[in-house]
């Protein structure tokens, strides 16, 4: 695989180092590189064409149509494009599709159910924890895996863990009530 380190630190638990994989299968289709890549979202398998610069944020909106997932900063300083990669958060916007590849990404739209609400998104709703609603997305995400790290976090052990995740609105107390409120529910456990 070949190694890309971050360019800058983007407060999102994520591997130290981000891999290419040597699998990503580079041809030509008119005068462009592109790649193949297959990537479970949400439960699906999708396999793609793309090109090798596009960020999986654009990806997952304009590819496979997961709209939930915002485009806030392009720069990974909001944390609004958060998802799970494998499990663990990254901001959308720093990541590049290829890099995905063979991965499996849990969206916005990915945590409800038939059933209704994911607990998290529950409790974000019965703590008034958004107002414009743009950074709940990658909010949620965020804590879901501060939640799987950390089943029972103190107020500043969610603080921390949502560092990298911006709300112009809130002040983020109703969001560490919310986050609390789940992980009482036992949502990372």
């Amino acid at each position: 695989m070949n190694e890309i380190a971050p360019r800058f630190g983007t407060g999102v638990t994520v591997p130290g180092v981000l891999r290419l994989p040597k699998e990503c299968v580079l041809f030509a289709r008119k005068g462009n590189r592109v790649a193949e890549v297959t990537v479970s979202v949400d439960g699906v398998k999708y396999s793609d064409h793309v090109e090798p610069r596009l960020l999986l944020v654009h990806y997952l909106r304009e590819v496979v149509g997961k709209t939930g997932t915002p485009v806030g900063c392009d720069t990974s300083n909001c944390g609004a494009c958060t998802v799970l990669l494998n499990g663990e958060s990254v901001k959308s916007c720093a990541v590049l599709a290829v890099q995905a590849d063979g991965g499996e990404v849990t969206t916005i739209e990915g945590m409800a159910t038939d059933a209704g609400l994911h607990p998290l998104q529950q409790a974000f709703h019965e703590e008034h924890a958004l107002q414009c609603g743009y950074c709940t997305p990658g909010m949620i995400m965020a804590a879901s895996d501060l939640l799987r790290e950390n089943p029972h976090p103190s107020d500043d052990e969610i603080r921390a863990g949502l560092e990298g995740n911006l709300c112009r609105c809130t002040g983020y107390e109703n969001i560490v009530r919310a986050v609390r409120r789940a992980a009482q529910a036992g949502v990372g456990a």
